[in-house]
């Protein structure tokens, strides 16, 4: 007789931390990020990667998503089977969104260019009440040019 040994997948990892508005709390953020990262034994492009993205988002949820008073949330999510990483970085300013660009039509700064570049999509969402969360998808593969662009 020819049994199948049933094969269990490789899970799903999650990760999720409320963090200080602040700027030890963004640094927090990246160090949590490659310690989990690490402990998961995510491949080493996608670690180095999401560092850079923690900390950018981070940064940017602390110096225009902050409010007194008011965390924002990190989370990792990595599909071992598909060779992804999710991060969300949840802040409470939902009335002030992420531009490349800034008002005045001057460049905004260079992070979120960063952020496309070292991803495969980032994007916003509303997270009810009043703020949003902004999120980045990378692969274990670097992102091609075509992949790289904002999604709301």
């Amino acid at each position: 007789m020819d049994r199948q040994t049933p094969q269990l997948l490789p899970p799903v990892r999650m990760f999720s931390q409320q963090i200080s508005s602040t700027r030890r709390g963004a640094r927090l953020a990246r160090l949590l990020t490659l310690t989990e990262l690490h402990f998961w034994g995510a491949p080493p492009d996608i670690t180095e990667r999401a560092e850079q993205v923690v900390a950018e988002l981070a940064a940017n949820a602390v110096l225009h998503g902050g409010l007194p008073g008011r965390d924002f949330r990190l989370a990792l999510t990595l599909d071992e089977r598909a060779g992804t990483l999710r991060v969300d970085v949840t802040d409470a300013r939902g009335d002030r969104q992420p531009a490349v660009t800034g008002p005045d039509g001057t460049d905004g700064g260079r992070g979120l260019p960063l952020v496309a570049a070292l991803t495969d999509g980032w994007g916003v969402t509303p997270y009810p009440p009043s703020g949003k969360t902004v999120w980045a998808l990378l692969t274990a593969e670097p992102p091609s040019p075509a992949r790289r662009r904002c999604r709301t």
